[in-house]
């Protein structure tokens, strides 16, 4: 049985990692928004392609301004240290997030590969 993740702890992830993860919880019922929250939470419409390259570009930014974190913090720039291991975990668990999602698609393609004709 799977973890429930309560939607509210996740306002900190970009919104595709949001609906991702909103997707793969059990359906639960609830209320649904109204006005300017409606807005503010529907999905965004397109492609599944142009998702996951929208989301693989966001945790490659991620990565890569961890990097540059990185290098200042090495080099003794580092203004906040605080924040730039904030960022440093937040990268990390929007990787595992995506690594997480490319395994549960290749399971569900070969799933699909193996089913008789």
């Amino acid at each position: 049985m799977t973890a429930f993740i309560p939607v509210e702890a996740l306002s900190s992830l970009s919104p595709q990692a949001r609906a991702m993860l909103v997707a793969s919880q059990p359906q639960t019922l609830q209320p649904e928004p109204s006005g300017a929250a409606a807005a503010v939470s529907a999905p965004a419409t397109g492609s599944f392609g142009q998702l996951v390259s929208e989301g693989l570009s966001q945790v490659n930014d991620q990565l890569i301004g961890s990097q540059v974190d990185l290098q200042k913090l090495a080099v003794g720039d580092a203004q906040n240290l605080h924040q730039i291991m904030i960022n440093l975990e937040e990268s990390r668990l929007s990787f595992q997030l995506m690594m997480q999602v490319r395994s549960r698609l290749l399971e569900a393609y070969q799933d699909i590969m193996k089913m008789p004709i």
